[in-house]
């Protein structure tokens, strides 16, 4: 059972690294190859969520991504819709997260492609990404948590899920996304 983890792990590095190979060969910037952060900064772009007309684009490889690991999880019969607890603090986390990656070169494909390439700056990046996990680890040895992971169930279903919780917390990050969104609709003369 080890050889075979061991293996798909090497035989998934070598896609990665033969698909940043490709998107490279394709157009995509050297630097970046397959980077999930620069991707998705470029879709926030495409939302004109800002304003850097060079990387406001619509990524098909995030789609993909997406598309593929959804219709892989329901054809291994793995795909449980979730709902967690403390939505500010996942958004807040969730920002940090993206502004170390575009930043600091935190993204761990990125960093490991620029490193495999002889950037030698991507090494900044792995010492930041270094403590980043270091800090995580002394929250998580503190009991730091966001609380409860539920699943989400139909509502005619019977089992055990707590469906109801949910719905507070849409209604919360709901409202805060749409007074986000209006102040971005208000203060932006040229609108989406």
């Amino acid at each position: 059972m080890t050889k075979k983890i061991n293996l798909l792990v090497v035989l998934t590095g070598v896609a990665v690294g033969a698909a940043a190979v490709l998107l490279t060969a394709m157009g995509n910037p050297a630097n970046m190859g397959f980077c999930i952060a620069c991707f998705l900064r470029d879709i926030a772009g495409a939302t004109h969520l800002h304003g850097a007309a060079v990387v406001q684009y619509v990524r098909p490889e995030i789609i993909g991504l997406v598309l593929g690991s959804t219709i892989m999880a329901f054809a291994s019969g793995e795909f449980r819709a979730r709902a967690g607890s403390s939505p500010a603090t996942r958004f807040i986390l969730g920002a940090f997260v993206m502004i170390g990656a575009l930043v600091f070169l935190g993204c761990p494909l990125r960093m490991v492609i620029r490193m495999g390439g002889g950037d030698l700056n991507a090494i900044i990046g792995l010492v930041g990404f270094a403590l980043g996990i270091l800090i995580g680890v002394f929250f998580l040895k503190k009991n730091f948590s966001t609380l409860w992971i539920s699943l989400i169930c139909k509502p005619s279903c019977h089992c055990k899920c707590q469906s109801t919780h949910l719905f507070s917390h849409i209604r919360f990050d709901t409202l805060f996304f749409r007074y986000c969104f209006s102040v971005c609709l208000f203060h932006d003369c040229r609108g989406f």
